[in-house]
């Protein structure tokens, strides 16, 4: 099964209005997208004119937003979350939330680079896990006082996942995604030579062992986990304006990981390296890879399933077990529009045969490969999550405590 893809449409600081923003965004979008598309907000100036949006959003079917709790241009303070919480439950609105401590994590940077400590390696040492898990923690304590669902985005960390998890045992509308990145990279991997691991500079960066990929598995497996993406956020390694090496410099001949475009391409990899890996049963991994997402934001049952009458024939077909043999990914075999995947060299064993989209095939692996037409994929509007949402029904009321 599949899913659209989600782009975000990200306001600035310095912009005073989400719809702004989501018009360009369409505009951009419009007649170049090859699958299915929708668009979370990205919230940045949570202000008064953002907020009193909310409802226009949800008319326009966007039923989802991401919010920072680190990064200068977009980190929110407590009170701003607590803000877009209350305009979220009110409207039925997903909030998501990347949560590390952005001034803990500065404050590391600011140590590290005091001590002359530049190259790529340092930048997961700026964000241990407990920056994670201390954003973690205030994330779900203030959705719990505001009774309001979050999805805490691209979990890397056990001790952070275990915070998700006893919150959800509580019955709290927690949501958790993780990514591949944190099931196949380590820290060490950051550590490569000649500036190599500048391609795997995401955040949260990976962890530290095979020990801390278990704790993730299990995660999906047991459900703490309810989505499984990509965080897809390339750059080109080799572009020496915006890329991965446009730190590099007289000044910092081996870079200088603060500076580093933060983001790793992963979009066509997630589902062959999952599937690849063959840690999950094939049920979970269609929940937590195409249905939950679905539920999660608003596309059940058009996409997630196979409904006749109801769903958009939106179908992944793979080949049988064992078909394929054992083959090495290489970023040649890709379609994105990226110089290198952080994934280089990993065995695989599976690829998709066929993707077809709303029963049209658009990927045929032994007939041509990509052969959708660009502008095919279209806008799709989305409804209220299916997931369970506040515990309480009404109006959140600050008098109740």
């Amino acid at each position: 099964m599949s899913f659209p893809c989600r782009a975000f449409a990200p306001q600035a600081k310095t912009v005073p209005s989400l719809l702004t923003v989501l018009e360009d965004t369409h505009a951009r979008a419009k007649g170049n997208c090859y699958t299915d598309y929708s668009f979370h907000m990205l919230v940045g100036h949570p202000g008064e004119q953002a907020l009193s949006e909310f409802p226009r959003l949800r008319d326009l079917g966007i039923s989802s937003l991401k919010i920072y709790m680190t990064y200068a241009a977009l980190q929110l303070r407590d009170d701003q979350i607590l803000d877009v919480l209350l305009a979220s439950r009110k409207e039925g609105i997903t909030t998501m939330i990347h949560a590390e401590n952005g001034d803990v994590l500065n404050w590391m940077t600011k140590k590290l680079e005091e001590r002359g400590l530049y190259a790529p390696k340092y930048h997961a040492t700026s964000r241990p896990q407990i920056v994670e898990t201390e954003a973690t923690n205030r994330a779900i304590a203030l959705a719990e006082l505001m009774d309001a669902p979050i999805l805490v985005v691209h979990v890397s960390s056990p001790s952070a996942a275990a915070h998700l998890r006893n919150a959800q045992t509580r019955g709290l509308p927690v949501y958790a995604e993780t990514c591949p990145q944190y099931l196949f990279l380590t820290r060490a991997d950051l550590d490569k030579p000649d500036f190599e691991g500048a391609k795997c500079v995401c955040s949260p960066p990976p962890r530290e062992s095979a020990h801390d990929h278990d704790a993730i598995w299990l995660g999906l497996a047991n459900g703490t986990f309810t989505v499984l993406s990509s965080d897809h956020c390339p750059f080109m390694y080799e572009d020496r304006e915006k890329g991965k090496k446009s730190i590099l410099s007289d000044e910092y001949p081996e870079g200088r990981f603060s500076g580093i475009p933060n983001g790793c391409p992963g979009i066509e990899t997630r589902l062959a390296l999952t599937l690849s890996a063959n840690r999950l049963p094939l049920q979970k991994f269609v929940e937590v890879t195409s249905t939950n997402a679905a539920r999660l934001y608003g596309l059940y049952p058009q996409k997630g399933t196979i409904l006749p009458g109801v769903s958009d024939a939106d179908l992944t077909i793979w080949y049988p077990p064992g078909r394929l043999g054992s083959f090495k990914l290489t970023n040649s075999m890709l379609h994105h529009n990226v110089d290198y995947t952080p994934f280089e060299g990993m065995e695989l064993n599976q690829w998709p045969r066929w993707t077809i989209l709303r029963g049209q095939v658009v990927w045929d692996r032994d007939g041509g490969g990509l052969v959708g037409t660009k502008g095919y994929g279209q806008f799709v509007s989305r409804g209220k999550s299916t997931l369970p949402g506040p515990r309480k029904s009404g109006d959140w009321d600050v008098s109740a405590f």
